[in-house]
């Protein structure tokens, strides 16, 4: 019973949980914003139009693109990881004692393997699609 209680709080309970927390942040954030912008307007002041502009990221294309194929040479790796793990432990059981993933090791490293994969395929068609957006920006930041 225990050991089928942490996947499904980790993989179920958590992802539910760290969303639920950032969408109530943005939401108070949100909040506080027009809290001000309405005791400013009660009280005749100027308006600050830039209060309520989302914020831009800071980060160049290419950072994006760096973070998308270290995702997926990480996962990637994982999956791999995961395989030879569960690949070891089918030919020769008992070389991974006290592992609790072992029964789902190959299942894990196959799906990992896989997201991999998907990373790194976004990665080459965003390379592609977003060519000349990175030279531009290449180009601004010289000057």
């Amino acid at each position: 019973m225990e050991a089928t209680l942490v996947p499904i709080f980790i993989c179920v309970i958590l992802p539910i949980a760290i969303v639920w927390l950032v969408v109530r942040a943005r939401k108070h954030e949100m909040d506080k914003k027009t809290e001000i912008m309405l005791k400013a307007i009660e009280n005749g002041a100027q308006i600050d139009p830039q209060l309520f502009k989302t914020k831009q990221s800071t980060r160049s294309i290419k950072q994006e693109l760096m973070d998308k194929f270290t995702g997926a040479c990480v996962t990637s790796f994982m999956g791999i990881a995961f395989l030879a793990i569960g690949i070891l432990n089918r030919s020769n059981p008992g070389m991974f004692k006290g592992l609790w993933f072992l029964e789902t090791a190959l299942t894990a490293g196959a799906i990992l393997l896989a997201i991999g994969f998907a990373l790194f395929f976004s990665y080459l068609v965003s390379k592609r699609t977003l060519a000349k957006e990175i030279e531009a920006e290449e180009k601004n930041l010289e000057k």
